[in-house]
C-alpha cells in the first residue's frame, strides 16, 4: 500500500483509498501506466454514453472526466508550488462549482479526450522535472499538509477510483 510508503504528515487521511489504488512508487511509472489505460477506456467508452447520467443529480461521463482534469490541474499546480518552496496556504476547491462552470456537457468525446492528452503530457513532464528532495517538500493546500509526491499518487489514484465509478455505474 502506497499510503504506508509515506509520512502521515504527507496528506490528509481522505486521500488514502485514492493513494492506495496507485500500484507503484515510481511516480513516474504510474502516471505514463495511467496515461495508457485511461487513453484506452476512454475511447473505447461510445460516444452515446458520455452525456449518460445513472440517476437523477448524478454527474455524466463528460462530467466525471471534467472533474479529472480540473482536480489533475489543482494537484499539479499544489505540487508546482510546493517543490519550488512556496510558503503561501492554498485555497481548496469547490469541486461542484467548478463543474457547474465548466461547459463539460457541451463538449465533444473527442475534445475532452484531446485535453486530457494535453493535461497528462503536462502533468507527467512537470513531475519528471521534480527532484527527489523537491518531491519531498511540504506545503498547505485546502487547510491539510500535502507533499509533492502525495499529489502525484492522489492525481492517479483519483483517476483510477473514478475510472472505476464509470466502469461500475454508467458502462
Amino acid at each position: 500500500m502506497i499510503a504506508e510508503y509515506l509520512k502521515p504528515e504527507e496528506f490528509n487521511n481522505y486521500y488514502t483509498p485514492y493513494i492506495n489504488l496507485v500500484e507503484s512508487k515510481d511516480i513516474i511509472v504510474s502516471l505514463e501506466k495511467s496515461f495508457e489505460e485511461t487513453l484506452s477506456f476512454y475511447s473505447s467508452i461510445p460516444k452515446d454514453k458520455w452525456l449518460f447520467s445513472y440517476a437523477k443529480g448524478k454527474w455524466t461521463v463528460n462530467e466525471v472526466v471534467q472533474h479529472l482534469l480540473d482536480t489533475e490541474r489543482v494537484f499539479s499546480y499544489r505540487a508546482l508550488c510546493f517543490s519550488r518552496k512556496d510558503t503561501i496556504e492554498l485555497p481548496g476547491f469547490d469541486q461542484d462549482e467548478y463543474l457547474i462552470n465548466s461547459n463539460a456537457n457541451s463538449r465533444s468525446k473527442e475534445s475532452i479526450i484531446e485535453e486530457y492528452l494535453s493535461v497528462r503530457k503536462a502533468t507527467i513532464t512537470l513531475f519528471k522535472s521534480f527532484s527527489e528532495e523537491m518531491l519531498l517538500q511540504i506545503g498547505v493546500a485546502s487547510n491539510s499538509t500535502l507533499s509533492v509526491r502525495a499529489a502525484g499518487y492522489i492525481i492517479i489514484g483519483h483517476e483510477k477510483h473514478h475510472c472505476n465509478v464509470i466502469k461500475d455505474n454508467y458502462l
